[in-house]
């Protein structure tokens, strides 16, 4: 989520079977307020933008992923015993975004711009419109996370995609489950409505996507943009997918993502 719209463009020929392909985003109701980027933030990594095990999406090696430090993938922080492990198990609530009043909006907005030392208003955005995972802690909003709908053509197809975004542990309770235990939640919801499930990761975060299950797209990456379907070629080997029953998956071919405002991937 680099906030430049555009800057994968390259030219490189599309892939095959990109002609046609539609953007069918969804819109979201209750943005958030203003564009809080005066904000320091602090380590995270994300998934489309992540912050607690998820990442936000920048390879480090591509420019795009500072080391934690920095910002930990949309999408995450570092999965790191910071803290003794706790014997209770997270409590995820799960809730679409229409179901959220404006106090929890508020809060998970806060939190990300906490995490994340460049979170942008399309970052927020992006994170709007489908289920998020919510975990609080007497009564303070200490994780979150969120699944939107996309749609990513591959093999000549346009996959239903499950795409996790704005995951985000709060510093002082990292290393105690709870990034896992939303990933565990959100995971659930891919595999049972959506064609697979997809994020991008930061170096650091890679293998705890890894060992959930989540696979390096080894294959080249485009978007769909008003221009075409153009590379995005800083995004390589940094995206995951969550395979599914439902979509055989080529990891070695072409990807390609809908349209969208702010980071494409």
């Amino acid at each position: 989520m680099t906030g430049a719209a555009r800057r994968d463009e390259g030219a490189e020929a599309g892939p095959p079977g990109g002609e046609g392909f539609t953007d069918r985003g969804e819109g979201p109701d209750g943005r958030g307020g203003e564009d809080r980027t005066d904000e320091a933030g602090g380590p995270g990594e994300r998934a489309g933008r992540t912050g607690a095990g998820v990442g936000k999406k920048r390879c480090p090696t591509a420019g795009k992923m500072p080391s934690p430090s920095l910002r930990p993938t949309a999408t995450m922080p570092p999965m790191t015993e910071a803290h003794p492990a706790t014997p209770r198990t997270p409590e995820v609530r799960i809730a679409h975004t229409s179901d959220l009043d404006a106090g929890t909006l508020k809060a998970a907005r806060a939190l990300l711009y906490d995490v994340f030392d460049d979170m942008t208003a399309e970052d927020w955005e992006h994170a709007l419109g489908g289920l998020h995972a919510l975990v609080h802690e007497d009564g303070e909003l200490i994780g979150h996370a969120a699944v939107v709908q996309r749609r990513l053509l591959h093999g000549g197809k346009a996959l239903r995609c499950g795409y996790v975004e704005g995951v985000g542990v709060r510093a002082d309770r990292r290393g105690r489950g709870y990034g896992a235990a939303m990933m565990e939640a959100l995971e659930r919801i891919v595999r049972s409505g959506y064609d697979l499930g997809a994020l991008g990761a930061a170096d650091e975060a890679a293998s705890f996507y890894a060992g959930r299950g989540w696979q390096l797209w080894r294959g080249r990456s485009w978007a769909l943009t008003p221009d075409g379907i153009r590379r995005t070629a800083d995004e390589d080997g940094c995206l995951y997918v969550l395979p599914t029953a439902s979509a055989p998956l080529d990891l070695d071919t072409d990807l390609t993502c809908d349209w969208r405002d702010g980071d494409l991937w």
